[in-house]
């Protein structure tokens, strides 16, 4: 049977809503499960109600121990709090208001009763801590997002007052307290009524959308992009920045359409993922062939964009669309961004840092390399960028799943999360000030540094093997030669800040793997890339595949 992946999705193919909301409130945690226990991954506590993973007890649970966690910390300033469009959002936001005002927290929701982009949040943290006089508490926030996965998913994500996302050493302790509580039968929980909560002194309401909007041009060239009248195409895919782009097109005056504004809590308009799941992906071909569609050429040889842009749910990645190339990798683009703000951002600190993850594509080494400008290569988790986004030494931070950020045009920081509509709006300005697409300046510095392949595939492993591989050190790997090439690095901290990579990365002069522990299935993740094209790429992956196996049987 033919793959459905890329066609709009059918009723079989929807979450019931009812069920699943019902689930959330009436479905009580296995705690003998390790799935329906509390577990923070790099974005936070996520599952499914249906999957008894994401439910009622869960939110109450995580919230008191971020209350506790605060109170630690010492954290008193106000609470932002934001949430997503699916469907478990708005209850998990309830569930986390009514703990949040019973222990006495000052809370603030969004004033238009709407959604909330993460970075949106991460903004708001950001710039209520820097105008605070000094000596005042220091603000924090909880975003409910489960990111790009399918409908029936909720998540749940605490970022304190840097605004980026929590450490490991704060979301280790939060679940583990949080669990504590779930086997304690939530003795230990405050919780008062909704209606009591959402009237308490203590919540209030903060304009997330103005705040964000309105400080766009601190950041972006915004009249280059209206003089040159590029044409956006803006498609939110049903998430929280469907009010924002409209609102960014009006009070900014650029020539922009929301390409799709319906919020449907079953993405029923959505064309399927790979695996024929519906899933907000917006670097995914498949879930973005609507808008690749809008953006062919028609009969006059013209596309209706010059620029089309996709968001995640939550909005904090992107998804880059242009008339010449179609989607394009997000490895591809994040070369190009960092390309362009380098030249192009004479406020930046001149010495200021160029910052990945390391499983991103080395064309950022190379263009980096060009630039005259230290790479500083970090595991994957976009936390890794916070302390140079904060101080302006890392002007930039991007991974390979389509997530960055980057500081203000005077160099101060804009925000210490993903963000999705920056980085969407960015490639305008790029067309406008360059005159070119991002993908045809792709094509220039691949013509200038050589054009990689990359790919990731999985393989499997059993828990014990996954663990294995997340504790090898250098010193087990004997292997000294890759796909004909000698073995240059063995890695298992990043060369960057010598964090642990909870895997191994090994590099060749023109190619590199990576292997990493799915969390989730009963896989490890092998990433490759070669500059010697599709043969030579596979040849790597089927060597890191052998020599992956070897290293932990």
């Amino acid at each position: 049977m033919a793959s459905r992946a890329g066609t709009v999705a059918l009723p079989q193919d929807l979450v019931d809503i009812t069920a699943l909301l019902d689930a959330y409130f009436d479905v009580a945690p296995d705690l003998g499960d390790p799935a329906q226990r509390v577990a923070f991954g790099t974005s936070g506590h996520r599952g499914s109600s249906l999957k008894a993973s994401f439910n009622e007890p869960h939110i109450l649970a995580i919230t008191q121990a971020i209350v506790e966690y605060r109170g630690r910390q010492g954290i008193t300033g106000p609470l932002f709090i934001g949430r997503d469009t699916h469907a478990l959002s708005e209850p998990a936001q309830n569930s986390a208001l009514e703990v949040l005002a019973a222990n006495g927290v000052t809370v603030l929701v969004d004033a238009r009763h709407g959604y909330t982009p993460t970075p949106a949040l991460s903004h708001a943290i950001l710039k209520y801590n820097r105008e605070a006089a000094p000596g005042t508490p220091q603000a924090d926030g909880i975003v409910v997002t489960p990111s790009h996965n399918p409908p029936a998913d909720g998540g749940f994500k605490y970022n304190p007052p840097h605004g980026g996302p929590a450490d490991t050493d704060a979301t280790g302790w939060i679940a583990e307290r949080a669990n504590q509580l779930l086997e304690n039968g939530l003795r230990g929980v405050k919780r008062i009524p909704l209606n009591d909560a959402l009237a308490a002194d203590t919540t209030g309401k903060f304009d997330f959308l103005s705040s964000y909007v309105d400080d766009l041009p601190s950041v972006l060239d915004l009249d280059a992009i209206r003089n040159a009248g590029v044409r956006i195409g803006a498609d939110p895919m049903g998430g929280a920045s469907v009010d924002y782009w409209g609102e960014i097109g009006e009070r900014h005056q650029l020539n922009l359409t929301v390409v799709n504004p319906t919020v449907d809590p079953q993405w029923a308009f959505m064309t399927l993922d790979w695996d024929e799941k519906i899933r907000m992906d917006c670097s995914s071909p498949s879930a973005m062939a609507s808008l690749i569609k809008r953006m062919s050429l028609g009969a006059e040889g013209t596309a209706a964009y010059d620029v089309a842009t996709g968001n995640d749910a939550d909005a904090d990645r992107h998804g880059i669309v242009t008339p010449d190339g179609g989607l394009m990798n997000p490895n591809h683009y994040l070369a190009v961004a960092i390309d362009y703000l380098y030249r192009n951002r004479s406020g930046w600190n001149p010495e200021s840092v160029v910052g990945k993850t390391l499983v991103s594509s080395s064309i950022i080494d190379r263009v980096a390399a060009g630039l005259g400008r230290k790479l500083v290569e970090v595991p994957v988790g976009f936390k890794w960028f916070v302390p140079g986004l904060l101080s302006g030494e890392g002007a930039f931070g991007g991974e390979e799943s389509a997530g960055a950020s980057f500081n203000k045009r005077d160099g101060s920081v804009w925000t210490t999360d993903k963000d999705g509509i920056l980085l969407a709006l960015l490639a305008s300005e790029i067309t406008a000030v360059t005159g070119s697409s991002p993908s045809q300046l792709y094509k220039g510095l691949t013509d200038q540094f050589g054009a990689p392949v990359y790919a990731r595939i999985d393989a499997a492993a059993t828990r014990e093997q996954k663990s294995k591989l997340g504790k090898l050190s250098a010193a087990d790997v004997t292997a000294t030669s890759l796909a004909g090439e000698d073995i240059t690095a063995k890695l298992t901290e990043a060369p960057g800040n010598g964090a642990s990579i909870g895997g191994l990365k090994v590099v060749t002069e023109s190619a590199w793997f990576a292997a990493r522990p799915s969390g989730t299935e009963d896989v490890y993740k092998i990433y490759a890339e070669s500059f010697k094209g599709a043969d030579h790429l596979k040849q790597v992956q089927d060597e890191a595949k052998a020599l992956v196996d070897g290293v932990i049987a």
